[in-house]
């Protein structure tokens, strides 16, 4: 039987070196909203597995606990996709990738443990973009590195311009702002 449903990611997650966390997501499944790894127990337990697997020599795409799982390293950061036995592997390369190529260019091509750690809100957003709640939503990576720029530029704008001006002046700002993209 075919997979006839968008919710096509379980998790995402980036380990370092040595297997531990960087960052990871875990995904829920409607209608009932059941995750595979409920607990931090159990999201542990399978990062471990991820960690020991990719370390005896791992290859991209692998199954593991009847899951499809697709790794990718680079430098000292290894990125897991986890997914559905029967999905789409094409689509979770693709997925993957894309958030790889939108990382790698988001920290200036430097993904290492250090620059993922120190620009780890623009990887959030990143992932964010790339899936929503368990649905491949973008795979462009220069589409996702706009929408997460343009998220970056905008509160670095607010925070200059809020040390340079009276509080008065501030709200006035914010206040116009506001007001212009609601009428946009």
């Amino acid at each position: 039987m075919a997979n006839l449903t968008l919710y096509s990611v379980t998790a995402m997650v980036m380990l370092d070196a040595d297997g531990h966390r960087l960052l990871a997501k875990y995904y829920s499944r409607p209608p009932l909203h059941t995750s595979k790894y409920p607990t931090l127990k159990e999201q542990k337990a399978l990062e471990k597995q991820l960690h020991s697997k990719m370390k005896r020599g791992g290859n991209e795409v692998m199954l593991l606990d009847g899951h499809l799982v697709l790794a990718r390293s680079l430098s000292d950061v290894h990125f897991y996709l986890v997914g559905s036995i029967d999905e789409n592997e094409v689509l979770l390369n693709t997925a993957l990738k894309g958030f790889i190529d939108t990382v790698s260019a988001l920290l200036k091509h430097q993904v290492d443990k250090q620059s993922l750690i120190d620009g780890l809100d623009l990887v959030v957003l990143a992932l964010d973009e790339c899936i929503d709640d368990g649905i491949v939503a973008e795979i462009d990576p220069e589409v996702m590195v706009n929408r997460v720029s343009k998220r970056g530029n905008d509160s670095v704008d607010m925070s200059v311009a809020l040390n340079e001006q009276t509080l008065l002046q501030a709200y006035q700002q914010v206040k116009e702002r506001f007001a212009s993209h609601l009428l946009q």
